[in-house]
């Protein structure tokens, strides 16, 4: 645990994103006529008035806030339901102000009104206003689940309204006197984890963690439709042409969008073009479908049938692996499912370069961990094994032989071998990729993040330090000495001048180590990061014969050391991601990749003397980040902020609201607090992780995947 990073800027220099590659994790939309609005797990809004071709930041007032949960339109009023409240828009999005007095609850998940009454559907129950806002009124007698994920209004067919509400472990609830009084409904509905609601006029649909319900009798009784081993995100219906209406499902794992044209009796997978399977949102315009996803914003204009993206602004892609080659060529390899793009201007556009990743694991584009460019061949290292491309990615070809079954973290190349460090250990092609071997004769840990060579030496990080290879890893051991903090992650190896090199290695929670002798002993090169994940290491020359690193530290930007390590300064002005986790460079420019944030970059002759960081400053807001890496397998990390003394509990349920561990249940005073949580025990799947320190409360996903 360290607290969090407060950077003072004494220089005008900054990092700037590398326009993409594009993506975004949209959370929300509110159509209204021609203008699309898009909410964004990091509290922005954008506004698109031409069916999502170009995108604006409508986001004024909506500070210090994440997660737009819910938009919603009232007449000419826009509300947006966030992880901080309730606020309002009376311009299109071009202001905000906050309307939360009397909610009690930070995240607002659902919207929905009834006449000039609004509820919102918070992680403590449901709360109305009679006043546009303003003020706010628990509603939620008879309502024992108090986490509401959707909300739906149902005319009732005497001029008045029901009103129902899908919760977190509880089912479907029923009020049909505006919230006063609430009602269980929930016979016939097997899995109580409800995600969606909507209704067609005479049937209700309820998309839950089990797949569709249907009920023709407002939720009285409900029959399971076709799609019961699927968890439901999202719904909307969809006009047919023919009076009716066919019903979307979008999913929250990898298998996207589904379409019934028979009330959900059957249903047919509509995912062609979409490049995400985590969809969080549908919305109609028109004749237009929009889904936003993990991964930015689709469009299809013929019911699912053909997807395409309609992302520019929205570039919050999680960039684990950076690679350029000797032509000035910059490729970025995104985590969460995007794939690889290209850039031939210094990031200032992007190409997505995906021919032949094919679908692995289920991916419908294959999860990118590592890259590297040798001579004229791109390999990437993915979720199902090593492509590679010897035509600047226009087309990839499965390397996969003796590997496709890993997930591939790191490349390193010796001569004509090349290395592959994976979640199953090492492996090694001599072949340029045509077939791999394990190497692994010594190697007790085999979960392998990084790789490093030095001459003829090739190390290895994992979990509980770092290996030494003298001979081509066919044989390992263990150089640890000195190296108090075991579990390392990234590895550089640095010339000395002397004729060999410096080996840095960066951990988990000790900042970065040093050895000058092959890993006979380490020593700490941490005064400035000294508690600090430190996930990758880059190391370029400084003009003058000597080299300057940078450290890609984890809730900390990027940190410059231009002494060998000794002492290192934060370097992260205008860098709003200070999750990092690559680095390259082309040039006079540093590139670095982020978690959720995109590719950034920033000129290494602004960063010798600009910022300098004091890790005194206490956080201002409570606050809870998404688990990293996600989806994972066994271990992620989850970070979190406590504003004040609190009472702080962290709890990570499963998909039937059962809790399956407690990691934090104590008094916390005011800071920044990281914790693992470590998930061998338990099935792949879907879980929800929930924090509470006095009023605060925040629920978020992760995906365990095995």
């Amino acid at each position: 645990m360290y607290g969090l990073i407060n950077y003072t800027n004494i220089m005008h220099a900054q990092w700037t994103q590398a326009s993409g590659p594009a993506g975004g994790n949209v959370l929300s939309f509110a159509v209204n006529g021609s203008n699309l609005f898009a909410g964004t797990s990091d509290g922005t809004v954008y506004l698109s008035t031409n069916n999502g071709t170009s995108w604006t930041s409508v986001s004024t007032g909506l500070s210090s806030i994440t997660n737009v949960y819910s938009l919603m339109f009232n007449g000419t009023n826009l509300f947006a339901g966030v992880a901080g409240g309730v606020f309002l828009s009376t311009n299109n999005g071009t202001s905000w102000t906050k309307v939360s007095t009397g909610l009690t609850s930070g995240v607002v998940n659902s919207l929905a009104v009834i006449g000039t009454t609004l509820f919102a559907g918070t992680n403590v129950g449901v709360f109305l206003s009679t006043d546009n806002g303003a003020n706010w009124t628990k509603a939620s007698t008879g309502l024992p689940y108090p986490l509401i994920k959707a909300l739906t209004v149902v005319p009732n067919g005497a001029g008045g309204s029901n009103l129902f509400a899908g919760t977190y472990s509880g089912g479907v609830f029923l009020s049909t006197d505006n919230g006063t009084n609430w009602n269980a409904v929930n016979n016939g509905l097997t899995y109580k984890n409800v995600s969606a609601i909507v209704s067609n006029g005479t049937m209700l649909f309820a998309g839950i963690d089990g797949g569709i319900f249907i009920s023709t009798n407002n939720g009285t009784t409900w029959t399971a439709g076709a799609t019961t081993t699927y968890s439901i995100s999202s719904l909307a219906l969809i006009p047919n042409g023919v009076g009716g209406s066919n019903l979307i499902a979008g999913t929250p794992g990898t298998l996207g969008i589904f379409l019934s044209t028979n009330n959900g009796t059957s249903w047919t997978s509509v995912n062609t073009g979409l490049t995400s399977g985590y969809v969080n949102a549908i919305a109609v315009s028109g004749t237009n479908l929009f889904a936003g996803t993990n991964f930015g914003v689709f469009i299809s204009s013929n019911n699912g049938a053909k997807w395409s993206s309609v992302k520019p602004s929205l570039m919050n892609t999680t960039n684990y692996a950076l690679a350029s080659d000797s032509s000035g060529r910059l490729f970025a390899g995104d985590y969460t499912g995007s794939g690889v793009f290209l850039s031939t201007n210094t990031g200032t556009s992007w190409t997505a370069v995906n021919t032949g990743l094919t679908n692995i694991n289920g991916f419908t584009h294959t999860a990118i961990k590592s890259l590297m460019s040798l001579g004229k061949n791109i390999f990437a290292g993915t979720n199902g094994g090593v492509f590679m491309s010897s035509d600047n990615g226009s087309s990839w070809n499965a390397a996969n032989t003796g590997i496709a079954t890993a997930l591939v973290s790191t490349f390193a190349a010796i001569g004509t071998n090349i290395f592959a460090g994976t979640n199953g250990g090492m492996f090694r092609s001599t072949n340029n990729g045509t077939s791999w071997s394990p190497i692994n004769t010594g190697l007790t840990y085999t979960v392998v993040n990084s790789l490093a060579v030095n001459g003829a030496n090739l190390f290895a990080a994992t979990g509980v330090g770092v290996f030494l290879s003298t001979n081509n890893g066919t044989n390992w051991s263990a150089v640890n000495t000195g190296l108090t903090a075991t579990y390392a992650n990234t590895l550089t190896a640095v010339p000395n001048g002397v004729g060999s090199s410096n080996v840095f290695a960066g951990t988990n929670s000790g900042g970065v180590f040093l050895t000058t002798n092959n890993g006979t002993s380490w020593t700490a090169a941490n005064a400035g990061i000294e508690n600090a994940q430190v996930n990758a290491i880059f190391a370029a020359p400084n003009g003058s014969g000597g080299t300057n690193l940078f450290a890609g530290i984890f809730n900390g930007g990027v940190f410059l050391s231009t002494n060998n390590g000794t002492s290192w300064t934060s370097v992260a002005t205008g860098l709003p991601s200070s999750y990092v986790l690559s680095f390259s460079a082309i040039g006079t420019n540093l590139f670095t990749g982020t978690y959720g944030g995109g590719v950034w970059k920033r000129s290494f002759s602004e960063m010798i003397t600009s910022v300098k960081g004091t890790l005194n400053d206490l956080p201002v807001y409570f606050s809870l980040d998404q688990n990293y890496p996600n989806p994972f397998n066994p271990v992620t990390t989850i970070n979190y902020q406590i504003a004040a003394n609190s009472h702080v509990t962290l709890s990570v349920y499963d998909a039937l609201g059962r809790d399956v561990a407690t990691m934090v249940n104590e008094t916390k005073d005011a800071g920044s607090y990281t914790v693992q949580f470590n998930g061998s025990a338990l099935s792949s799947g879907i879980y929800f992780y929930t924090l509470r320190a006095g009023a605060y409360s925040a629920t978020k996903k992760l995906l365990l995947m095995k």
